[in-house]
């Protein structure tokens, strides 16, 4: 931020490390009756500039009555204090934030106007810095979802995205990136398809979310088997070792502003098909992927309701992935149920392991999606031809070379660990007999949140039924599994008002 835009005045105060978990909110916390408040005009809510030392972050200002913070003090949220890598008694100088002008575009996509490029970025460049207040971030979301993003708009947004955090190099021609845009319980294929390709040769440095509104994200699972939370430096020792990785995007700047619009987006309950593309997109593209295979799930309770939804995704995702010269191929799954039998990081972990070690109590669906992924990723980068990438993908697994691949994998990430246990479990029993006809991937993802989910790796659920299964009164549908009985009974308390998450007829 250039210096002339700063307030001539900027008062000091020390910092005072408040342990206070906001995500990526910066708050600075000042007492009502802080000389420099009154001075200044600053209210709870004000938006104000604080620089330590060579680092600044916009802040929100709260305020707090109570004399265990002192009036020289300020106190910082753990999200303040990182990005100023602030210590102790460090000085801060604070003053009113300066006008950003980005919000004057936000304010016309509001009003219904369209956007260019130079706007996107102005917006995106904010964002990314922190200077946006979770009001200011809701409203750029908001306007992008109420007049749809058009496909000049996505590729702007996508752009913006990309250019304002790191952007990884290879040296290899082909590099491969997988997706899938969610919504259905377990599927944790990522794992399993980038141990495939990485044994066959293919370079795929996977970097995944944890997760937001779901139970396990692959990172979450990917945990409880190696350490995830990987520099730009250790993805690229891994990946020149390996050929690929597992790593947590969370801890490297890739796309850095799609983090922050996600929660804004998830707390809205906004999933627009714009935001949707410029986030995924983004995140490969900076990556450094030339190649990526796209999982659709569609179902009732999954993401994508039609077929129809699909196809129009998959579209506009082409064409503008076609304009970072990213080529793309769709898979169209079933997402009527959840794919595995664990829901949440370990027991999710638990299946993978399971396919890799080609044990007999695998998944067959898990391992059966995964070959189809894998499969489609081969043939896209010409490493198979047509129509034969499922039976390479298929020996890879069979003949153990993908297991191994998966142990190098952990091994070069810090080390390979085994899942957790959960310390209680509990049955979620049917109550009449009939055929399993559906299940609510929505309620089920809730039920295992309520056990812990992903906050505790072990918790989650064992599904134990499929659709079309014969059901008996008293046969367990799922299992509950958690670390406290707390939430075994929060979880069944839930499961029993709820008893349409599954369907069972006849």
């Amino acid at each position: 931020m250039a210096p002339d835009k700063r307030a001539a005045f900027e008062a000091a105060l020390t910092a005072r490390r408040l342990r206070w978990h906001t995500q990526d909110d910066a708050i600075i916390l000042m007492r009502t009756d802080c000389p420099i408040c009154r001075s200044e005009g600053l209210n709870s809510r004000s938006r104000i500039l604080v620089r330590c030392g060579e680092r600044e972050v916009v802040a929100t200002l709260h305020q707090v009555d109570a004399e265990w913070l002192s009036l020289g003090e300020a106190g910082l949220s753990e999200a303040a204090w990182i990005r100023l890598d602030a210590e102790a008694g460090s000085i801060l100088k604070v003053s009113h934030a300066p006008t950003l002008p980005s919000l004057s575009d936000v304010r016309r996509r509001m009003t219904g106007r369209r956007l260019n490029g130079v706007a996107f970025e102005r917006i995106i460049t904010d964002i990314a810095a922190g200077r946006y207040s979770d009001i200011q971030l809701a409203a750029f979301v908001s306007a992008c979802s109420t007049l749809k993003l058009d496909i000049d708009e996505m590729r702007s947004l996508t752009g913006a995205m990309v250019k304002v955090g790191e952007q990884l190099e290879w040296d290899a021609e082909i590099v491969m990136d997988k997706h899938c845009v969610g919504g259905l319980p377990g599927n944790r294929t990522t794992p399993i398809v980038v141990a495939i390709l990485a044994s066959l040769g293919l370079t795929i440095p996977k970097t995944s979310s944890r997760a937001i509104t779901s139970p396990a994200g692959t990172a979450d699972t990917m945990e409880t088997l190696a350490p995830v939370d990987l520099t730009l430096a250790d993805i690229r020792r891994v990946v020149d070792a390996e050929g690929g990785c597992l790593a947590w995007g969370g801890a490297v700047q890739l796309s850095p502003a799609d983090d922050v619009l996600i929660r804004i987006e998830r707390a809205l309950d906004i999933d627009a098909e714009g935001q949707l593309i410029a986030s995924v997109l983004s995140k490969k593209i900076a990556a450094g992927a030339t190649h990526v295979v796209l999982d659709l799930p569609v179902g009732p309770t999954a993401k994508l309701r039609s077929q129809a939804d699909a196809r129009t995704l998959a579209d506009h995702m082409a064409i503008v992935a076609d304009g970072f010269g990213l080529k793309t191929r769709f898979v169209f799954s079933d997402g009527l149920q959840p794919v595995g039998r664990g829901i949440g990081p370990a027991l999710e972990a638990r299946d993978i392991l399971s396919v890799l070690q080609r044990r007999g109590d695998a998944p067959p669906d898990l391992r059966e999606r995964a070959i189809a992924l894998a499969g489609a990723a081969l043939e896209l980068a010409g490493k198979a031809e047509a129509g034969s990438g499922l039976a390479l993908a298929q020996t890879a697994l069979d003949n153990g070379s993908a297991w191994v691949k998966f142990q190098a994998i952990c091994e070069a990430q810090g080390g390979m660990r085994e899942p957790p246990t959960a310390a209680q479990t509990a049955p979620v029993t049917a109550i009449r007999a009939g055929k399993l006809v559906a299940i609510d991937n929505r309620k089920l993802s809730r039920l295992a949140k309520l056990a812990g989910a992903p906050q505790q790796p072990a918790a989650g659920l064992m599904l134990h039924k499929r659709l079309g299964d014969t059901i008996a009164p008293g046969d367990p549908l799922v299992t509950i599994h958690a670390e406290a009985s707390g939430e075994i009974e929060y979880a069944l308390s839930y499961a029993r008002a709820n008893t349409d998450m599954f369907t069972i007829e006849g």
